[in-house]
């Protein structure tokens, strides 16, 4: 007998029941999902940031929109490398503009935004070519952006986690930048059909197992199954000798497992690693953090951990 989805907390459940008839991702196809999401109205009582500036820099695959938003002026502050969800398939700095302002709100650190390319048009690599060169950019050019290279964090949600734990292990092999923190919240870090979350939640609301199928088949963008550990971090032999990483799951997600996994072979490896499963609650959870209340916590929690990382740095 298959496992059951794990019960909702009741905000999340009433947010389920309401999408309850939309149909799936692969009906409504990636141009009406695109659409969607950029129509998506901003919340109300987004936190006000000091300043919000748009630049474009030279990337390998042509110009990489950035969006940079400073909760406050004057010091240097920490700088987060954020690259946004959608599958690599979907999003923008605009859809994931409020996700970005809580993180640097919740931090006190700069913000770096990352429009990557999105496949299928641009295929992979692109998606990680263009995060990569992002990182770079953000860690040379402190000084004009008025932050700290030597607190500099990688922060991605759902496919932005794939990619932010990606940047990680290269900026490892390649030394460098300097990366003191990888937070990877929800993350598409495998492709293991057989994992228990893949099952349990195969039917969860927001993400479902199709969902996920129909998203990386579109991500591939017809360049065979991947099998770079820069693409899918899973498939990284030897995960020693990377950043600190801060992972969130959801309970009811069919990417949990791999997530989870992925912290355990961190902890293996001795990288000091946070990994917090939040009950009751689906996929892309913080996306709606202002409707739901562990979406708040969460990020809440996030940028406490990380104001605690960059008061404390470990010089080893």
């Amino acid at each position: 007998m298959c496992p059951q989805l794990p019960p909702l907390d009741p905000d999340a459940a009433a947010i389920a029941a309401a999408v309850a008839d939309t149909p799936p991702m692969r009906k409504r196809g990636i141009a009406a999902l695109r659409e969607d999401l950029e129509a998506m109205p901003f919340p109300k009582g987004l936190p006000v940031m000091a300043e919000t500036k748009d630049l474009r820099i030279d990337g390998p695959w042509g110009e990489i929109p950035l969006r940079i938003h400073r909760p406050s002026l004057g010091d240097r502050a920490p700088v987060l490398v954020y690259l946004h969800g959608g599958g690599m398939c979907m999003g923008s700095n605009h859809s994931f503009e409020p996700l970005a302002r809580h993180f640097a709100h919740s931090s006190g650190a700069t913000v770096v935004s990352v429009e990557y390319h999105l496949a299928p048009e641009s295929p992979p690599p692109a998606q990680f070519d263009d995060a990569y060169a992002a990182t770079l950019w953000t860690a040379e050019h402190a000084d004009d952006i008025g932050s700290d290279p030597d607190r500099l964090v990688v922060i991605g949600d759902s496919a932005g986690g794939t990619l932010a734990a990606a940047v990680a292990l290269a900026a490892r092999d390649r030394s460098g930048p300097a990366i003191s923190c990888q937070v990877l919240v929800y993350p598409g870090l495998d492709r293991d059909l057989g994992a228990r979350s893949i099952t349990e939640c195969a039917d969860a609301p927001i993400l479902s197992r199709d969902d996920v199928l129909f998203l990386n088949e579109t991500a591939d963008g017809g360049q065979g199954y991947p099998d770079s550990p820069y693409r899918i971090p899973a498939y990284a032999h030897d995960l020693t000798g990377l950043p600190p990483a801060i992972v969130v799951t959801a309970e009811c997600d069919p990417l949990r497992d791999w997530a989870e996994r992925y912290a355990a072979r961190l902890r293996e490896a001795r990288v000091q690693t946070t990994l917090t499963r939040y009950p009751g609650s689906y996929h892309g959870f913080l996306m709606q953090s202002d409707h739901l209340a562990r979406g708040r916590l969460a990020v809440a929690e996030i940028g406490g951990l990380l104001r605690a990382k960059f008061a404390h740095p470990l010089p080893f």
